[in-house]
């Protein structure tokens, strides 16, 4: 399920589970729901897809310390090679080499086919004759929802729209 903050802003992703209590608890409402039902003992519910919170909660903005994995770089970089724009075989980069003062940072480290990781080595794109597609930065907190639900249900790509 998609969750959304009190301004409609994605926020998170949960478990149905996470949703119908948060549904029950009147801390969130369905804001699109699915064509099937959730049935207990004493009630029947339409399956949630994306929920809002009743109230504004307020997230950090600080996704630099956002913890860096392969699944964050990879859904930040599109899915592509940032050198070629291989689909397949993708591994992470560091665009300047550790061994040359390079930092594990968003703004340094990017998606790379296996080719054109092992033809960079431990030099630097230039060196390599090698050039970046485009300038790794730090990601969209929307990045953080596609690392939890790669596959997007079409009910949440309005609010993912931004």
């Amino acid at each position: 399920m998609l969750v959304l903050n009190a301004t409609y802003e994605p926020i998170n992703v949960c478990t149905v589970r996470r949703a119908v209590v948060l549904l029950l608890k009147a801390k969130a409402e369905v804001i699109e729901h699915g064509g099937w039902e959730l049935h207990s003992a004493s009630t029947t519910m339409n399956r949630p897809i994306v929920i809002r919170l009743v109230t504004y909660v307020r997230i950090p903005r600080d996704t630099h310390r956002r913890k860096i994995t392969r699944r964050a770089v990879f859904a930040r970089d599109g899915w592509a090679c940032q050198y070629c724009g291989a689909r397949a075989n993708l591994t992470v980069d560091h665009v300047i080499p550790k061994s040359k003062g390079g930092t594990s940072s968003w703004e340094n480290i990017v998606a790379s086919c296996a080719p054109c990781n092992r033809r960079k080595g431990d030099a630097l794109p230039r060196q390599a004759g090698m050039q970046l597609l485009k300038q790794p930065g730090s990601p969209s907190p929307t990045v953080f929802i596609h690392v939890a639900s790669p596959t997007i249900p079409s009910a949440w790509r309005q609010y993912l729209a931004a």
